[in-house]
């Protein structure tokens, strides 16, 4: 079904300038890192980070993007400004003198990189984190809600797989109800 709105003829349900119309009704859409982009190194060894992500992350007043290496696996994590503060934030509120706050301080904030982009929407990521996520050329960004992964497309395709087998089984953890309640709705 097509409508017309300031002018222009759209398909009902259709995603505009980050509104979903559906059925005449506007509904804000929350901003979030979604999908999976596949981009490529260019020669100065520069990639192009998706324009949905950059304007998340501009839309937080931040032009660039805060990246480090997954511990959980061969990919490189990348967030806004205020997560890693967040992070940042529950680590500094562990026991100063249990080696588990050093370990989580070096593991993430130690090799922390803060990424700016160009005028063009690119970074230069650092050959440390391409090594870690074993990243040559192309690469893959993918949207994990308030967070992205930067993997190597064939490394991604085979977590991948295991992710839909380990979800299929423990999909019951998702807890509808008890969300929905939270949130008044």
């Amino acid at each position: 079904m097509y409508s017309q709105r300031r002018g222009i003829w759209c398909q009902e349900s259709q995603i505009r300038n980050k509104v979903l119309i559906s059925y005449g009704v506007p509904l804000t859409l929350k901003n979030m890192f979604l999908s999976t982009y596949e981009n490529r190194l260019d020669k100065k060894w520069r990639v192009s980070v998706p324009a949905s992500f950059r304007s998340y992350l501009s839309s937080m007043g931040y032009n660039g993007v805060i990246c480090y290496p997954s511990f959980n696996n061969p990919a490189i994590e990348g967030c806004s400004q205020n997560r890693i503060e967040k992070i940042s934030d529950s680590i500094d509120s562990l026991n100063p003198f249990e080696e588990k706050r050093d370990v989580f301080a070096t593991s993430v904030l130690a090799e922390s990189v803060n990424l700016q982009f160009d005028s063009e929407g690119r970074i230069s990521i650092p050959d440390k984190l391409l090594s870690h996520a074993k990243i040559k050329q192309t690469m893959l960004f993918v949207g994990q809600g308030k967070t992205f992964q930067i993997w190597e497309p064939k490394l991604f395709e085979k977590f991948k797989i295991q992710a839909r087998k380990k979800a299929s089984l423990n999909r019951g953890s998702l807890k509808w109800e008890s969300q929905f309640k939270k949130e008044g709705k």
